[in-house]
């Protein structure tokens, strides 16, 4: 029996060919994906032709002119999104059942107990600034304020027992938002990064997953904990028969046309979607009217006058209260309108569109709207860069579109009076107890990013107002 054995040079002759096989197959896929980006970018072209824009680069598009303009404001693509595929994502049919199936979790009846809910995470967060500050000593407040949304959230939409403002996981969870905030945000203007096999060999790719199972770990803590509960002999019966639901009680209990209830997946999406939302939107919007109404004391103090003959010293704050603050609101709306906390939209078109002009998008196409450039553009708002409540006077003229914060439409914001209860709440207690007063050493600065934020955050003074029952217990 003979054996035939390859010499070395014929061995590596084959390999070599197999090599160039490989090699050929590899540069036909990147022909082929170059032809189909050029072929993508002839369409886009062609669609947008009729629609005036600045010149833009032969490769990036006009990426590199969102740094640092919030004119030109992109919230991340769908692909891109950490946290899943909830509510503010979904599409279609499914967008329309999950809607219609979370509705009734923001029923005035469902909102109307979270109002003192709030008011006590509001005074939690007071408290800690009260220990804090010295006469007149400035304040971070960003942070302080984020977690008192998030200690809200969890107390009226998942029924969590403590303060989540003193927990230092909390903490961590609310750094990893914030990290998420600004990762998504560079990676969708980074041209490199839309691939996800590339973006996660990549150390931002590598971040961002860290930070996604420290987010999600945060909220499947609090799935679990509730599941256990219900395992309980007779506790799901107990739960239907109660008054009012919180959001994770609709969530479990709530059931598909098809009669099926949320998977693990989708219900982990929503969690996290509103976990996500409910707090540091919330977060942003405070924290900009508290800056509003730090630099214009006058609208400040009348705000303070209102509220405080309403409520006198604050200790009781109940839901009917909240419609009777009409200059207060007016505040609020106006530091929404300079400061909108979701600074940008985007939606792909799943039909044609053709404007009142003619001009018309295609369909496929992903159309972003900067709330923003809405709100401050001059056509739309007179002088739209001075802080003037009276436009939001009962009676005053305005496009139904004009002002955005929560969006319009059938995918407006499912939150938005759990939101503005939110900041009604936080502003007039927080004017009952502090005067608010600019840090001129250090003036927000703007940055778009998920949620409108601060590059160096936001700064102020907070002067400790004297208690009227304070100072007749003295007397």
């Amino acid at each position: 029996m003979s054996v035939s054995v390859l010499s070395p040079s014929r061995l590596l002759g084959g390999v070599s060919g197999i090599l160039q096989v490989i090699s050929l197959l590899i540069l036909l896929l990147l022909l082929i994906k170059a032809a189909q980006l050029y072929l993508h970018r002839q369409w886009l072209l062609k669609a947008l032709q009729q629609f005036p824009c600045p010149p833009s680069h032969w490769l990036f598009g006009h990426i590199q002119e969102l740094d640092g303009q919030l004119r030109c404001i992109e919230q991340a693509c769908p692909t891109h999104a950490p946290w899943g595929y909830g509510l503010l994502l979904l599409n279609g049919q499914t967008w329309f059942q999950h809607r219609r199936m979370l509705t009734p979790a923001f029923h005035y009846d469902i909102l109307k107990p979270y109002v003192g809910l709030m008011a006590d995470s509001v005074r939690v967060m007071l408290d800690k600034w009260e220990e804090l500050l010295g006469q007149d000593s400035p304040l971070e407040v960003f942070q302080h304020v984020s977690l008192m949304t998030l200690d809200t959230i969890m107390k009226s939409a998942f029924s969590h027992q403590g303060s989540i403002q003193v927990d230092r996981n909390s903490q961590s969870y609310i750094q990893a938002i914030s990290d998420l905030n600004n990762l998504v945000f560079s990676r969708v203007r980074n041209a490199f990064h839309q691939n996800d096999t590339i973006y996660s060999l990549t150390s931002a790719g590598r971040w961002t997953h860290r930070a996604c199972q420290l987010a999600h770990q945060h909220t499947d803590q609090v799935i679990q904990l509730r599941k256990a509960q219900l395992q309980k002999e007779g506790e799901l019966e107990k739960i239907k028969r109660k008054r009012h639901l919180d959001f994770l009680d609709i969530l479990l209990l709530a059931k598909m046309e098809n009669g099926s209830i949320l998977s693990d997946k989708d219900l982990r999406a929503e969690v996290d979607t509103f976990m996500f939302e409910g707090h540091d939107t919330t977060a942003s919007g405070i924290s900009w009217i508290f800056y509003a109404l730090a630099t214009h004391p006058k609208h400040q103090e009348r705000c303070r006058e209102e509220i405080h003959g309403l409520l006198g010293d604050g200790a009781s704050i109940t839901w009917n209260h909240l419609d009777q603050m009409p200059y207060t609101t007016m505040c609020i709306k106006e530091a929404l309108r300079l400061y909108p906390p979701v600074p940008g939209i985007g939606r792909e078109l799943s039909t044609p569109v053709t404007f009142s002009d003619g001009r018309s998008l295609p369909k496929g196409i992903m159309v972003f709207l900067s709330i923003y450039g809405l709100h401050h553009n001059p056509k739309v708002w007179p002088n739209p860069e001075v802080f003037d409540p009276s436009r939001f006077a009962p009676g005053s003229a305005q496009h139904s579109h004009a002002f955005l914060p929560f969006s319009g439409g059938s995918r407006n914001c499912i939150g938005k009076q759990f939101a503005m209860n939110e900041l009604k709440v936080a502003t007039a207690l927080t004017l009952l107890r502090f005067e608010l007063l600019p840090d001129p050493t250090r003036i927000p600065i703007p940055i778009a990013r998920l949620v409108l934020k601060s590059k160096n955050g936001i700064h102020l003074r907070l002067r400790r107002l004297p208690n009227p029952c304070e100072d007749k217990d003295q007397l």
